[in-house]
């Protein structure tokens, strides 16, 4: 802190002619101190050292520290002049000093909330993070699970290899070995057809998707998103001015009807096609050919958001959309060979942790060029050692045996999770999508006539996160989808019951009518 121009401005500010330089000195570090510039803890210049800078005679500076150490604001020890801690009753002056009622009467009134643009108004709204840790926020990984030493020593051992240029700006798409490590995977498990120049690292899905809004759509173009669908990719598309349109879901994914090509023509399409965020569906392979050939047709983009599809518990996994376009072309003749029209995304926010913030594209090859350029020019870049240590945890086969690992604790998370609610909720509702991914969906029936947004805050009041199925509406079509989101991955197996015993009693009550009925 530059003590000068702290008490320069003190004095200009709140200074009373004919104070000499020891009482200017004591009653602007003492407004500081009790503003919170100066909070506990912080060490002063010493005496000769603010003396010097401030070009007065350092008695002055003794005499004001005296002061204050007298009255019990700062003190001197082995480390020198520091603020002293604060008593719990003690209240920061804020505009001037006030009595501790005053300033408790001020906390009671709200301060006036200042409007963001016009562009953010409506937009959706993402999960607290303090909603993120409890039982059953979907997208939450079993974080005590991941091998944390394991990576620890990764990221040392890529922070020791690091070069002084390294510490510049990063390549506009990411570090080249962390690319061929995710390209490489992506080939051997989701039968994605890349290369590793196709593949750009993000910050994650989320970034990914503010990134396909601004660069491959311009404001007022139509985008379709499913309904119920993904609230951070309506917000990317409203925030970016695309006009989104929902398109709804069934038991087999998105379900298009022949006029929505006609009269909504798409730039972008947005699917969750291996495991549908809410519903859980899974999309056909018929529906899965269907839209790329008529993406083809229609000339518009699909963004596939595979976010938590290497857990899969029944049947084999399933291949990625992006590498299907091979498919329709030995289907039709007519069609040249090419690459499916599809823009890959996916994060290691679910696989690995949140706080890591590493997300990828896998981009279309005449489309590669481009997007190069743009992100050479406007895309912040850097964060060289994660990337480097994630590209290691990849190639020594770190990843593989982690994601083998989770796909059995999760499996066992879900196994006690679905005996759960069909012990104690089957002649009710119904569990829909659960053969994959992180969550479920706990589907009311039609008859019983439960509001499960209104279920849901109750759930949340008494401790459980469940988001309402009929709450990710796109659009104003209507909505067949009424439930319950459950996330089961940070959930262990032996509280499954008693949550959903919980979570069974809210729903009872709501079907005799003693709660939150349409």
């Amino acid at each position: 802190m530059d003590h000068a121009l702290l008490i320069n401005r003190f004095a200009a500010e709140q200074g009373q002619p004919g104070w000499s330089r020891q009482r200017l000195l004591h009653e602007a570090l003492r407004h500081a101190i009790r503003s919170g510039s100066l909070p506990p803890g912080r060490r002063l210049l010493a005496s000769r050292a603010l003396a010097a800078e401030l070009g007065w005679a350092r008695n002055t500076v003794i005499y004001a520290y005296e002061q204050l150490a007298s009255e019990g604001w700062i003190s001197a020890g082995r480390r020198g002049t520091v603020v002293s801690a604060r008593p719990a009753s003690f209240v920061p002056a804020a505009g001037g000093a006030r009595t501790l009622d005053q300033v408790r009467g001020l906390e009671l009134q709200a301060p006036a909330q200042a409007p963001l643009s016009r562009r953010t108004a409506g937009l959706a709204c993402l999960p607290v993070a303090a909603d993120l840790a409890a039982a059953f926020a979907p997208g939450v990984p079993a974080l005590d699970a991941f091998p944390l030493e394991l990576w620890r020593r990764l990221m040392m051992r890529a922070w020791r290899a690091l070069s002084a240029a390294q510490l510049n700006y990063g390549p506009p798409a990411g570090e080249s070995a962390l690319r061929e490590a995710i390209a490489a995977h992506l080939r051997a498990s989701r039968a994605v057809r890349c290369s590793a120049e196709q593949v750009f690292i993000s910050d994650g899905t989320q970034a990914s998707l503010d990134l396909c809004a601004r660069a491959f759509a311009d404001a007022g173009d139509k985008v379709w998103i499913e309904s119920p669908g993904y609230g951070g990719a309506l917000t990317a598309f409203r925030a970016a001015q695309l006009r989104p349109i929902g398109i709804a879901v069934d038991a087999q994914g998105l379900a298009p009807r022949p006029q929505d090509w006609l009269q909504h023509r798409p730039q972008l399409i947005y699917v969750t096609p291996s495991h549908q965020y809410p519903s859980g569906a899974v999309m056909s392979l018929e529906r899965r050919l269907a839209l790329i050939a008529q993406a083809r047709q229609h000339g518009s983009l699909i963004i596939e958001d595979d976010y938590d599809s290497e857990f899969r518990y029944d049947g084999p996994p399933l291949a990625a959309l992006q590498g299907l376009g091979a498919d329709i072309d030995t289907l039709d003749s007519a069609q040249p060979a090419s690459d499916a029209p599809v823009l890959y995304l996916g994060t290691f926010s679910k696989t690995l942790f949140p706080g890591l913030r590493i997300g990828f594209m896998v981009v279309p090859p005449e489309r590669v060029q481009a997007l190069h350029h743009l992100l050479a020019r406007s895309a912040p870049r850097g964060r060289a050692a994660e990337q480097l240590a994630l590209a290691e945890f990849m190639r020594e086969g770190h990843f593989g045996l982690h994601l083998r690992r989770m796909r059995r604790l999760y499996q066992q998370r879900r196994d006690a999770l679905v005996a759960a609610l069909e012990q104690q909720l089957g002649d009710i509702a119904q569990v829909r999508g659960a053969s994959a991914g992180m969550h479920l969906a706990l589907c009311f029936e039609p008859e019983l006539g439960l509001d499960d947004q209104a279920l849901s805050a109750a759930a949340l009041q008494a401790g459980i996160v469940a988001p309402a199925l009929s709450q990710h509406r796109v659009g104003r079509r209507a909505n067949a989808w009424s439930g319950l989101m459950l996330g089961y991955a940070q959930v262990p197996a032996e509280q499954m019951s008693g949550l959903v015993g919980r979570l069974a009693g809210l729903i009872r009550s709501a079907q005799a009518g003693r709660l939150f009925v349409k």
